[in-house]
């Protein structure tokens, strides 16, 4: 950049930042202005449709913040009682490092997770929208009566970022006042006070979406209001007490903001809707969440029936957590369906499920064995520098790309053509892994490839939990090879490998491994059979690894389709190598 451009820029920021903004009261509204941005209508609703800023019927497809503003102990691999909800997250990391360290943590916790960087690349992969789960706490101090204008900052921060960019917002109030579930993903200490007391919680709430409301009425480039993140009245609670807080909430930002579209989640997780009809507002949308259960319309059509009865709109608002089968069936499903999704969610720490997989580290895992009561608690500089060397790679550019989930999303040919996994070429080593992307049936045979349960005894998905997300089983190799083998190969199982050929005769060789007889592997190429269909031997163990013959062959020079058969299984492959 030129010293000129350096000083326009530096110019740019400081008339921004010298602009006005709102104070605690939002008298002045908040400085999101953005050159060049001059859209002024706003999305809306229209019968069974949502349109966009031109008027037109959309089908949204974004992803969900998760774990950003509202950390989720699962998340970051976290397991015990008392220390997965965010607040207890915050208290343990202070335990650990002390107040000052943990607010500082906090900070980096929060600038390194979401930056325009990520934005930009989920713009990239296809989303045209992100949803924004926050905590009510981000924006109020229940203890002072006090609003925060720091949290407000922080988000005016991200619609700028989403304004240059393009990309919609949905704000989404994820943990409310006294916690809506007695669950962990609302913050709560074991009682949904929401709804057991009322009477304190509802008004703040209430109060919150106000002020919310009053700052952002005019900002276009939030689509609308998730009022309430999968609330799940306990008992004797119910639907009523869910419908008569509704009733309540919706008239009150009404008075302030005609402008949004609302977005109304059922009751147990966003799933029921009784007594929640008719529409409370001409301006909404019914929000449903779908988790561990089966991709066909039958598991929906009761909020189809919702829709054509009452002639409003549906919206996936939260989904994910599967196996790329189940995201690419689950996606075109609704999409077929005129129904759009958000996936939950754009990054997590040491995952297969989310496009971005951040890195763990060595004090880290100190940390969170001592957390999840596996380990002796790390010293006061081990945990400092695991905590903040954790904040640090949450960084885009520090995190693990997933290229299978966000092919299971958005490509048009996931389900239909292979899309090579990395560049394979011939001579070489064809890492077994690798295989092209595409679903089952199209670049890879499995017989248990969706993943449809949260129970992982009952894991249809990748057994090994490792590198992919697909129905291929897959772990960490000990062989020095490869850092990951294919294994749990059952009969007639395969991969498909795209290659670019150099002409030449070659020899091809499988690594494999085996604790009994039995296996046999076959090479195909463009459908025709190539290889010997070869005997495994039992290698003396499914880490222990050994080399087979499969023969030799002619290729000319071109692009070609590898597949790897196993025609009996019982053994696990590391790599072909055709050299």
């Amino acid at each position: 950049m030129s010293i000129l451009k350096n000083l326009l820029f530096a110019l740019l920021v400081l008339v921004l930042a010298c602009k006005p903004s709102s104070g605690p009261n939002g008298d002045d509204g908040p400085n999101t202005d953005v050159p060049g941005y001059t859209d002024e209508t706003f999305f809306r609703t229209d019968g069974q449709e949502i349109l966009n800023r031109q008027g037109e019927p959309v089908v949204i497809k974004g992803f969900g913040l998760g774990g950003w503003l509202l950390p989720e102990g699962y998340m970051f691999g976290l397991n015990r009682e008392g220390y997965t909800a965010a607040s207890d997250m915050y208290e343990n990391v202070a335990d650990l490092i002390g107040e000052s360290d943990a607010e500082e943590w906090i900070q980096r916790f929060r600038d390194n997770y979401v930056t325009e960087d990520d934005i930009i690349q989920m713009k990239e992969w296809g989303a045209d929208h992100v949803r924004i789960p926050f905590h009510y706490n981000l924006f109020y101090d229940i203890e002072n009566e006090e609003f925060i204008e720091e949290g407000f900052e922080r988000m005016d921060e991200l619609l700028v970022w989403c304004k240059r960019n393009l990309v919609d917002v949905i704000l989404d109030m994820h943990a409310a006042p006294g916690a809506q579930s007695e669950g962990d993903i609302s913050d709560s200490d074991g009682e949904a006070r929401l709804w057991t007391e009322s009477e304190t919680y509802w008004p703040i709430t209430i109060k919150i979406w106000e002020k919310i409301a009053e700052r952002y009425k005019d900002e276009t480039i939030i689509i609308g209001y998730d009022l309430l993140n999968e609330p799940v009245t306990p008992e004797p609670y119910g639907n009523v007490d869910l419908a008569n807080f509704y009733s309540q909430l919706i008239p009150a930002v009404r008075a302030i903001d005609k402008n949004h579209i609302l977005f109304i989640e059922g009751n147990y997780y966003a799933t029921t809707f009784d007594l929640l009809t008719p529409p409370f507002d001409d301006n909404m949308v019914y929000a449903f969440h779908k988790y561990w259960n089966q991709t066909d319309q039958g598991t929906i059509q009761y909020l189809l029936n919702i829709r054509s009865q009452y002639n409003t709109p549906l919206w996936l608002g939260e989904s994910g957590e599967n196996s790329n089968p189940w995201f690419y069936e689950t996606t075109r499903l609704v999409e077929n369906l005129n129904i759009g999704w958000n996936w939950w969610t754009h990054k997590k720490l040491e995952t297969i499920t989310s496009p971005l997989s951040a890195p763990t580290n060595a004090n880290y895992e100190k940390v969170k064995e001592y957390w999840n009561g596996n380990g002796a608690r790390p010293t006061a500089q081990e945990a400092r520098q695991g905590l903040f060397q954790m904040a640090e790679d949450l960084k885009l550019d520090n995190t693990i790309f997933r290229p299978d989930v966000v092919a299971a999303l958005f490509s048009p040919s996931f389900g239909s053509s292979n899309l090579p996994y990395t560049d394979l070429e011939i001579p070489g080593t064809i890492p077994a892994a690798h295989y092209d992307i595409g679903t089952n049936g199209v670049s890879y045979f499995d017989r248990e490839y969706k993943r449809v349960s949260s129970d992982n005894s009952q894991n249809t998905g990748n057994i090994g939990w490792e590198f992919r997300n697909d129905g291929v089983d897959i772990q960490s190799s000990e062989n020095p090879l490869t850092e990951y083998n294919v294994g749990w190969i059952d009969d007639n199982e395969w991969m498909e490998y795209t290659v670019n050929v150099t002409a030449g005769t070659y020899d091809m060789v499988a690594s494999v491994a085996s604790s009994s007889t039995g296996g046999k592997v076959a090479i195909y190429k463009d459908g025709a059979l190539i290889s010997n269909e070869v005997n495994v031997p039992n290698t003396g163990g499914f880490q222990s690894w050994q080399n087979i013959n499969l023969g030799s062959n002619t290729f000319e020079e071109g692009t070609y389709t590898i597949r790897v058969v196993a025609i009996t299984g019982g053994f696990n492959l590391s790599f072909i190598q055709i050299n």
